[in-house]
């Protein structure tokens, strides 16, 4: 297949790739470290102080109607209170109560501080009529903005009080507490904010900021042994028998077998708490169908728990036989026949992160298999800039953005910031650190569930963009503040979404502990004693994201299935043409240094300049002359190496490259293909296409890896006498070799190699060398191949 001009497939959305740098941005940075918690960092040092006025409304007590107020008649009526906030023009009410004088309502508003354009603030109660329509003073209580406290974390928070409700019959009282604060108040999170109030119902859940845990993920393994006294139809004494065994959807089978004698492993993930149970179905083939024998139901908390090799005890389990009566209830008999199973909890094994491309955990599921922290992680989530709108309202673009944050088991979302192009979160958070070369991600979403989960219409958040941090690439105490650009990939091709400016900081405890991680396994030890296939690998991942998924969408409010896998990066491994790609990139510049090495050395020997080749001829006979100055001479080439390197050295976190993921240089055939569901939706010539390309690729792939065997084959054959002739001439020259070398110094030796190596331009043949022609003429197993 010709390959494709580069300028023709330079995808128009791309622009100039100057937009898709990270760039070095110096926010002013607020707070300062709380005394005695330097560790932690909880004074919110890494983001920019945000203010505001904070008015936290608890209850009111001894609320009368209006009606009864001016009638006396109407003793009996109760109002139906809440609370109007006035500020200037901005007014805001509260929710209200029907016939109650004593309501709680337990909110707190959060009004940026810069926005505020009066001197006086009014807390008016009000009676609401609804068979009327009609709102009524009952009373109000008025705050002068100059005057309130301001209170700044550590301290406690700030007590409510009980105010007369002034006008009308002064009858009433309010319980309210105001103050001045910044995002660092504990009741930040919580509050309704002024960006918020066009939104109602359980959508305001779905905007508030929080923390999630993960669910601890354990490997259940299933070790089916054997069967007896089953009640086969026909009573046949031998039968093809099967065993199935489930936990929640998903089933994995053994082989069939005649006689009920297994000895296979069968490994499913669950999560704690253990809501499962394992369900181990016999059966028997009968015909091109399958019928059941018996069944077993085993709880998960009552399975043992195991974190080294030790073997766990097995036990026999009763069939049960499950027959529905005409009335539709489920009867149970017990059966004389049994089945033989190991079933244990494997927690020597990292669940999920150890089986995703970029690891952020990589601690055994088992508590006492945990290592101390080795540091802390400190992320500050300061604002976007640029946003492209995701949706339309009110005639012109908009987006609700938030950001969802993962690094080990604590998840984080930031709160919406509703209808802005350029949001301002000013949020920090804090992670312990296990391990150093693990990756934290950070991505930013579109809130389509403003209205509440019921009143969705089954929209998804839409992605606007990743960023990925590697933390080993950071060093230690070191605040970085960088705007990371948000690229998508779309069928359109790869867009620019916006910039998000993060600030991040990495606290190492211990040097020596940090410096000990890198002499440690990657992964826990069960990984290298008792490995898992490619297979088992993929089957664990898929199971692994489904409960991720389904635990963290049952929170509230809910981490979507749509967020869940963007951020476990689902899909990932999917083949794609744009991967292939980028992938040989790597690798060809992988190789470029052993490829600039060889063309030095071949200048060296054609003569290309001579004063360089002479001095090389002197180095030479220095370190032949002198061998124990060669480890030196080579370990003080490297350093060098290594000091010439250090000031070209990268300065900031890595980030998205879209020269180095290939998709700058893509037409809109590549992008289709790999947006292409899977199986393929496309149907007659695109997908006949897209096969022949693929057969080509793959024909390039089989070409080089059929190149390396190739090579490796005849260095076998050198001493297998495949090629009699050649196996004899290669030991006869070992012998004389041998005797060479017993008779001349290896100093000799090594200088007559060296210089016959690097001789004149004039003493040489264009014709290839004696040793190479031997080589190529070598045979390999191509002959064997059809």
């Amino acid at each position: 297949m010709a390959k494709p001009n580069q300028n023709q497939n330079q995808n128009p959305n791309a622009g100039s790739t100057d937009e898709f740098n990270l760039r070095e941005t110096s926010p002013r940075l607020g707070g300062g470290r709380v005394p005695g918690n330097e560790r932690f960092g909880t004074a919110f040092d890494l983001v920019e102080q945000m203010h505001y006025l904070y008015i936290r409304i608890v209850k009111a007590r001894g609320l009368q109607s209006i009606k009864c107020i001016n009638n006396s008649n109407n003793s009996d009526s109760l109002p139906d209170p809440y609370v109007e906030i006035k500020l200037g023009n901005f007014v805001a009410n509260t929710k209200h109560f029907e016939k109650n004088c004593n309501p709680e309502w337990n909110q707190v508003l959060a009004y940026p501080k810069d926005r505020i354009q009066s001197l006086t603030l009014e807390l008016n109660v009000r009676d609401k009529d609804n068979g009327e329509e009609e709102e009524d003073l009952i009373g109000g209580v008025s705050f002068d903005i100059v005057e309130l406290p301001v209170r700044v974390p550590p301290d406690s928070p700030l007590a409510a009080q009980w105010y007369k409700l002034e006008k009308r019959m002064n009858e009433g009282e309010l319980m309210v507490a105001v103050w001045m604060g910044t995002q660092a108040d504990e009741s930040f999170p919580d509050s309704w904010h002024l960006d918020s109030l066009s939104v109602s119902g359980d959508g305001v859940a779905n905007i508030r900021s929080k923390v999630y845990l993960s669910p601890r993920l354990w490997y259940v393994r299933v070790h089916v042994i054997e069967a007896q006294e089953l009640q086969v139809s026909n009573n046949r004494q031998t039968t093809d028998v099967v065993v199935k065994c489930a936990v929640m959807n998903m089933i994995l089978k053994t082989k069939v077998c005649v006689k009920p004698l297994w000895n296979e492993d069968l490994m499913f993930v669950v999560a704690e708490p253990f809501e499962e149970q394992l369900g181990v179905t016999v059966e028997e083939k009968v015909g091109n169908r399958e019928e059941v024998v018996g069944k077993c139901l085993i709880p998960l908390h009552n399975v043992e728990k195991r974190m080294d090799t030790r073997v766990v005890s097995s036990k026999w389990y009763n069939l049960e036989k499950h027959t529905r009566a005409e009335n539709g209830e489920v009867n149970v008999v017990q059966l004389n026949s049994k089945i033989h199973i190991r079933v244990c909890l494997d927690g020597g094994y990292h669940v999920l992160d150890e089986l995703t491309q970029y690891s952020s955990d990589l601690r055994a599921t088992h508590r006492l298999l945990g290592t101390p922290s080795i540091g802390v992680l400190e992320l500050g989530i300061l604002n976007a800039n640029g946003l492209t709108p995701m949706k339309t309202r009110n005639g012109r673009g908009a987006v609700d953005a938030y950001c969802v944050a993962k690094y080990g088991q604590k998840w984080i979302r930031t709160r919406t910031v509703i209808d802005s192009l350029n949001p301002k979160w000013n949020e920090q958070y804090t992670w312990e650190v296990f391990d150093p070369c693990t990756v934290i991600t950070i991505v930013v979403f579109d809130n389509n569930h403003l209205q509440g989960v019921d009143n969705g219409g089954g929209a998804k958040d839409s992605r606007i963009g990743k960023v990925r941090i590697r933390l080993s690439t950071l060093e230690t105490d070191r605040i970085y503040t960088h705007s990371y650009p948000l690229i998508v990939l779309q069928p359109s091709g790869v867009k620019k979404m916006g910039e998000i400016q993060l600030a991040v900081r990495f606290t190492c405890v211990s040097l020596l502990n940090l410096m000990q991680m890198y002499t440690q396994p990657l992964l826990p030890n069960m990984h290298y004693i008792h490995p898992l296939s490619v297979f088992q690998q993929d089957s664990l991942r898929h199971q692994a994201t489904q409960i991720m998924a389904v635990r963290l969408n049952r929170a509230e409010p809910p981490l979507r299935k749509e967020v869940v896998e963007y951020m476990l990066d689902v899909g990932s491994s999917m083949w794609s043409l744009r991967k292939s790609k980028a992938n040989y990139c790597r690798l060809i510049e992988v190789l470029s240094s052993v490829v600039s090495f060889c063309k030095w050395l071949h200048h060296i020997c054609i003569w290309t300049n001579p004063v360089v080749t002479v001095l090389m001829h002197v180095m030479f006979l220095i370190l032949v002359y002198n061998p124990q100055l060669i480890a030196s001479f080579v370990l003080a080439y490297i350093i060098g190496i290594g000091i010439l390197k250090y000031r070209s050295r990268s300065r900031h976190p890595p980030h998205m490259d879209i020269k180095l993921s290939y998709a700058d240089r893509l037409n809109g055939d590549e992008l289709d293909e790999e947006f292409d569901g899977f199986p393929s939706s496309k149907h007659g010539d695109v997908l006949k296409m897209r096969y022949d390309r693929l057969r080509s690729v793959g024909s390039r792939i089989q070409t080089v890896v059929g190149d390396v065997a190739t090579q490796g084959e005849r260095i076998q054959n050198l001493v297998t006498w495949r090629d009699p002739r050649a196996t004899a001439m290669f030991l006869g020259f070992c012998f004389v070799l041998a005797a060479v070398m017993y008779v001349v110094p290896i100093r000799g030796v090594v200088v007559v190699v060296g210089l016959f190596v690097m001789r004149h331009p004039s003493l040489r043949n264009r014709l290839p060398s004696v040793p190479m022609n031997f080589f190529r003429r070598l045979p390999a197993r191509t002959d064997g191949l059809l």
